[in-house]
């Protein structure tokens, strides 16, 4: 599903984003990327989704070579791929209905289409009631939900989520785990970023520990700390 061969990026600053990293992630998989700031893990993400090229190495997602493929092609490679960002990038002027069915506009799905689709994935998480309301109404779990829901919508192979949790309390940040958990148990690929000590020692799935841009750690079941 995911394979990286000997994957390193320099930025032009001279600054080492990954550092000769080479992994494989299994259709199906739920694996945590750990690791303190600056580790890699944001660099690991934009790779995956070819917003940059690596410097030197390869990336296969799925039956796609990331280096080689044409740009013309990358708007294929980000269908397979939902994204949860950070800080979220919800349009703060437009409904949560409208925040959903963007990217589904932009693939060219017809609106009545559209439509059952965005209802379909906001009831999956859980926030079909607040569908009319704008991001500014809604509380932090919320709207992290309507990021899930955004990334869904094209019904995605591998979701990326970037620090989910970062900003939640303990129950909020308990239940956006469960509906990720969820999500991954239907079929879908899940990659989550965190720092979150307690969600990875809870849930048991697989580590993989960054730090300074090297791969430091891969275990299949195993806790945050970095031995």
């Amino acid at each position: 599903m995911i394979t990286l061969e000997n994957v390193s990026k320099t930025y032009n600053i001279g600054t080492a984003g990954l550092l000769d990293i080479t992994l494989k992630i299994e259709k199906g998989e739920f694996a945590f990327v750990v690791g303190p700031t600056g580790s890699g893990k944001t660099t690991l993400f934009r790779l995956l989704i070819r917003e940059m090229l690596p410097t030197k190495g390869s990336i296969i997602v799925g039956n796609l070579d990331l280096v080689k493929l044409p740009h013309k092609k990358v708007p294929h490679l980000r269908k397979k791929i939902g994204v949860v960002f950070q800080d979220l990038k919800l349009l703060l002027d437009r409904t949560i209905f409208e925040n959903t069915i963007l990217p589904l506009d932009v693939a060219g799905v017809s609106f009545l289409q559209a439509k059952k689709r965005v209802e379909e994935v906001l009831a999956q998480v859980g926030i079909e009631e607040q569908k009319e309301k704008f991001p500014i109404q809604l509380s932090g779990g919320e709207l992290q939900r309507v990021a899930i829901a955004r990334a869904l919508v094209l019904a995605p192979e591998i979701l990326l989520a970037d620090e989910p949790t970062g900003n939640l309390d303990p129950k909020t940040s308990s239940d956006i785990i469960k509906l990720l958990v969820e999500i991954n148990q239907k079929g879908t690929t899940v990659v989550m970023a965190t720092h979150n000590v307690d969600v990875v020692n809870t849930l048991g799935k697989r580590v993989i520990g960054l730090e300074k841009g090297k791969l430091v750690r891969d275990q299949k079941k195993g806790k945050y700390a970095v031995s």
